[in-house]
């Protein structure tokens, strides 16, 4: 760019202003006094005008120290997404400092990003431009969340000074609160980090209340993971008004004569899928039967480019907490109108399906329907009805049961023996891993945590939603038509490798040669019945597979064994499924009349963009999927360490999940939750630390900790806000100050804080490339 003129003497405010603006790199103090000739004592008259220039709101000083026009967005500096609109990221700056300005929206513009899409809520550092038409920023590197925010409770220190404890568990020390911004003790707070290690401070800019109130752990997941959980008031008026659309039932097939039942969780918040079978009645497929599973046609009340799809897409699924649902739609949808209520009449999806009596789907169709749904029947109580060949009933079920076991039921179970028939011949990835579920009270308060029982009721309604899933794949390949596939691919020779490791520490061969189908794994784990490390060796076999994705392009499914998958079954909390409800639409001409008045889209198929922008959109719902994830199990995790935390001092059996050379990590059978024993408190005794068997091994007496081991342990911490644990032996230090035998009067030593364990002084390290050495 051309010099600007030298003025003499130094510049003018104005003159700086327009520098700023013009500069097509970073303006800091430097190059705004070589652009100006300034020498000497001229410097330190500019450093004090720019600092009076920003004192006055007319300046503002952004990454590196860069100076530009308040209110306006410098040329390099830190962005955050706040929405995806028409699979455009929409980004605003993370500082803005310009009172009674808005923030500006830019247009980010991700050519040839090898990362993957930003999705709502990422940071990134960008270059930015006026393009003519508006405000864009180009992509330089993406930004770690670790480094958006911190989140944690107020504690006051030594000498009045203020701390941040981190709910992180991963996080071991607090960060000194430089602004506490009207927060108070014990107050759990979202903070901004400034300054650079190691001299970083934390800038509380919300606080969030009480960390032990109601519904506060997953007000922390919600926070720390950026998950949006606020509808516009837009939206909410948009679902309002979808929600009093006519059903067409004149022009919808009409399924309300058949007993189609809703079996589900005792606590579901909403019912997305309702089911029905019975045997078919053609000579020519003696055995078999005929199947409808009904799913709530959410893609009649949210059409692609409107409001309610745009705030959908943004958020991907919905996120559920032991306290509360953060939906993927609102309630005026999510737990209304498209939740399948017994006797009410609702919109429908219908997939009907004909099997043989081998379990082989023989022919498919799809249709929109309109459904009354006899009961909502709990898991517990369909499989009660069974076993005990009893009428329905219901603790929490909605709905007459009077007949229902031999109209609905029974048919049911009948069809899935049918169906599980293919289901052991395809041989799918059989992983009976426990799932935690906390039970609240009324008040938010923790009754109890314990391990979700697996009953046959589960999987056979498992098993139909995959058979719907396989059908809706196959449906749409058969017409061309676009599919969001669930892909899954198999593990890779990585994983394998580390696995074929993992296992010859317990003496179990592995062999890489083969083709990696999901029976080798199931022929595995059979092999493990009785074996005291079975739960673990499952865990790695999960930990061995990868991640499961959504793509237009097809890769099958490695863990369910098959071909073509599409999820079709739970548009209600995902985005995924409702592209593949829009999708048979348009394939098999289901549209619906255009609803009359408003500014609603009239289709209810895929739009143009949908399908353009598919892939981008498959990596968005892949990230939110992952995000909610996460969220969920450190909130299980915070519950189970609340409820723990009344147990405190209680030795407890517990089995090993884990070694390193700092120590081991325990695990409270049937109910979770990882906690570290330092090898600090495993005695005076030196401990070996066998990594090629991920063990800890006392030289004097050969003690041992392995994974898998079962042992008794001593629980003296548990941190409900950073949802860790921490355990000893059972005679462990806090057993002696307790006043046990040996004790010392009675005083019970208050469990110590959690630090991070460097070199004890009681541990060696042998590995396969090294001998023993002393740790230091």
């Amino acid at each position: 760019m051309a010099k600007p003129h030298r003025p003499a003497g130094m510049p003018t405010r104005q003159q700086i202003l327009e520098y700023i603006e013009a500069s097509g790199q970073p303006a800091g103090k430097r190059e705004i006094a070589k652009a100006f000739g300034l020498h000497g004592q001229d410097k330190i008259l500019l450093k004090a005008l720019l600092k009076d220039m920003a004192d006055e709101g007319l300046i503002d000083i952004g990454p590196g120290r860069a100076f530009h026009k308040m209110g306006g967005v410098p040329r390099v500096t830190v962005l955050r997404v706040v929405e995806v609109d028409s699979n455009q990221a929409i980004a605003i700056p993370e500082r803005w400092e310009a009172e009674g300005i808005p923030p500006p929206k830019l247009r980010v513009i991700e050519r040839g990003r090898k990362s993957g899409a930003l999705g709502v809520g990422d940071r990134f550092l960008a270059r930015t431009e006026d393009a003519g038409k508006g405000l864009v920023a180009h992509p330089m590197k993406k930004l770690s969340k670790a480094e958006e925010q911190l989140l944690g409770v107020v504690e006051r220190g030594e000498n009045d000074r203020f701390w941040l404890k981190p709910v992180d568990k991963r996080i071991r020390h607090a960060t000194l609160i430089s602004d506490l911004g009207g927060a108070a003790p014990g107050d759990l707070v979202l903070c901004e980090a400034s300054g650079r290690p190691p001299k970083v401070t934390a800038r509380v800019a919300m606080v969030l209340g009480d960390p032990f109130a109601p519904k506060s752990f997953s007000l922390i997941a919600i926070h720390k993971f950026g998950i949006p959980h606020v509808f516009s008031e837009g939206v909410e008026q948009e679902a309002n008004t979808v929600s009093a659309l006519p059903l067409h039932a004149d022009k919808r097939e009409d399924l309300r004569h058949l007993p189609i039942v809703a079996i589900d969780p005792v606590d579901a918040r909403d019912f997305d899928d309702a089911v029905w079978a019975a045997p078919d009645e053609d000579p020519a497929n003696a055995g078999g039967f005929r199947v409808i599973v009904a799913i709530a046609d959410v893609s009649f009340y949210v059409r692609p480019a409107s409001a309610l799809d745009r705030e959908a897409r943004k958020r991907g699924n919905s996120v559920y907490f032991p306290d509360l649902v953060v939906p993927m739609l609102p309630h005026a949808l999510s737990s209304d109108m498209c939740s399948l209520k017994a006797g009410q009449d609702r919109a429908a999806m219908a997939c009907h399906m004909t099997f043989d009596a081998k379990g082989a789907m023989k022919s498919w169709r799809f249709s929109r329907a309109i459904i009354r749904v006899a009961a909502n029947i709990p898991y517990e109580d369909a499989q009660a009805a069974i076993d005990q060949n009893k009428p329905l009933s219901f603790r929490g079920g909605v709905g007459e049961g009077e007949g229902l076991l031999e109209t609905a039921l029974k048919p049911l179970w009948a069809c899935w023996q049918v169906l599980a028939k293919a289901r052991n011949k395809r041989g799918p990835l059989e992983l009976d891993l426990p799932e935690r579920r906390v039970v609240l009270d009324d008040a938010g308060r923790i009754m109890s945590v314990a391990v979700r029982e697996r009953l046959d009721a589960h999987m056979l309604i498992e098993d139909y939603m995959i058979a719907a899933n396989v059908a809706a794949a196959k449906a749409l390949e058969s017409r061309k038509a676009p599919v969001m596939y669930r892909v899954h691919e198999p593990p890779s020779r990585e994983k394998l490798v580390a696995l074929k490791e993992y296992l010859a520490t317990y003496d179990i061969g592995f062999a890489l040669g083969q083709v990696i189908t999901p029976t080798i794994f199931n022929r595995l784990i059979e092999r493990l019945e009785d074996h005291e490390a079975r739960p673990i060796i499952m865990e790695q076999i999960l930990r061995s597979q990868t991640q499961a994705y959504y793509s237009p392009q097809n890769a099958g499914h490695f863990g369910l064994a098959l071909g073509s998958y599409a999820h079709f079954t739970s548009p209600i909390r995902r985005y995924s499924d409702l592209l593949v409800h829009r999708a048979l639409v348009g394939a098999f001409d289901l549209e619906m009349p255009a609803p009359k008045g408003g500014n609603l889209p009239p289709l209810t198929s895929l739009s143009q963009e949908d399908y353009t922008h598919m892939a981008r959109v498959g990596d968005l719902i892949s990230q939110a999927e992952r995000r909610a994830m996460e969220a969920e199990r450190e909130t299980v995790d915070r519950y189970v360490a609340a409820y723990l935390a009344e147990h405190v001092g209680e030795v407890m059996k517990t089995r090993i999940t884990g070694v390193q050379s700092f120590g081991f990590f325990a695990s409270v059978q049937g109910l979770g939750g990882d906690g570290l024993v330092p090898v600090s408190m495993l005695g005076a005794e030196y401990f070996t630390y066998d990594e090629a068997h991920r063990a800890l091994i006392g030289e004097q007496t050969g003690t041992r900790y392995h994974v898998g081991q079962e042992i008794e342990l001593r629980l003296v911490e548990a941190d409900p806000v950073g949802g860790s644990l921490r355990f000893e032996l059972p005679d462990g230090p806090s057993f002696a100050m307790s006043g046990a035998p040996g004790g010392r009067n009675g005083a019970k030593r208050p469990p110590r804080p959690l630090r991070r364990q460097g070199r004890p002084a009681n541990i060696r390290h042998t590995s396969r490339k090294r001998g023993p050495v002393k740790r230091r």
